[in-house]
């Protein structure tokens, strides 16, 4: 009788205990269920948008090597989109913009032609300063004429070629000039850097005031010639979304991309200068 209830007794134990196990695999599963449908959720809401379709990009000549390669990069990032761009000197890029032209994204070689797009309310947001460039005179290779200073450039017997001043190459050079106490007649003012560097790069020229980084962009077809007056006219290099983007996520992607380490690196190696 008393091992009968003994064995009672354990079978109900046992019973309490398998049903207690039961009830806390059950919970343990309803948690790990929720638990994945939470991360699932998190997921999906930290993914961002796939990115597609055209994006454009006006922006400053001398941005042509290091932009182009960086349009490349992203286009691989991004395999459904595709980044094109107009170089030309910034005021001219600014008119377009104000002037209604479609453009995403705006890169400047001045605040003073950023400011254009920005006072015409065409800007989304601040624009941000992404690098700095330094002027630099070129020269034909070799650098026949010797010239070792901004001064030399003022010997009438040189055909210089200056950046207009209504660009930021040429308001610089400008710049540089009057810092120095120099007067300089070129044989052409030129609407846009790359355009002055043509000159020399055709003989046309003997020498140019341009950034360091077109003399580095052209390699052995010209000379470059360090001057000290440079670092009194040295240009920020902003940028910014367009108010009226035809691709805002995309743009705003490429603008991250510009400022991100991998975008630095691209643009330091050309020559640039970190902000």
């Amino acid at each position: 009788m008393t091992r009968s209830v003994r064995r009672t007794h354990r079978i109900r134990r046992t019973a309490r205990v398998a049903g207690a196990g039961a009830a806390a695999l059950l919970a343990l599963s309803a948690c790990s269920s929720s638990s994945d449908t939470d991360s699932d959720s998190a997921g999906a809401s930290s993914s961002s948008p796939k990115l597609s379709g055209q994006v454009t990009v006006f922006a400053a000549a001398s941005l042509k090597e290091s932009f182009t390669t960086l349009g490349e990069t992203f286009e691989k990032q991004h395999p459904s989109t595709e980044v094109t761009f107009n170089f030309a000197g910034s005021d001219t890029l600014a008119a377009s913009i104000t002037g209604g032209a479609p453009a995403d994204v705006f890169a400047s070689a001045s605040p003073k032609t950023m400011a254009t797009v920005t006072d015409a309310g065409a800007a989304a947001g601040t624009p941000a300063t992404f690098v700095r460039n330094q002027l630099e005179i070129a020269t034909l290779p070799g650098n026949p004429d010797h010239v070792s200073s901004l001064e030399d450039l003022t010997d009438s017997g040189l055909k210089v070629v200056l950046c207009d001043e209504s660009v930021p190459c040429g308001a610089a050079a400008r710049k540089a000039l009057d810092a120095s106490g120099l007067e300089l007649t070129p044989v052409s003012y030129e609407q846009d850097v790359k355009a002055a560097l043509t000159k020399v790069e055709l003989k046309e020229a003997d020498a140019a005031v341009v950034y360091k980084t077109d003399v580095k962009a052209a390699g052995d077809k010209v000379t470059g010639v360090d001057f000290p007056e440079s670092a009194k006219a040295v240009n920020d290099y902003p940028i910014t979304l367009l108010k009226d983007a035809p691709n805002t996520d995309a743009a705003r992607a490429f603008i991250e991309l510009v400022k991100s380490a991998e975008g630095q690196r691209v643009l330091t190696g050309a020559g640039f200068r970190t902000p």
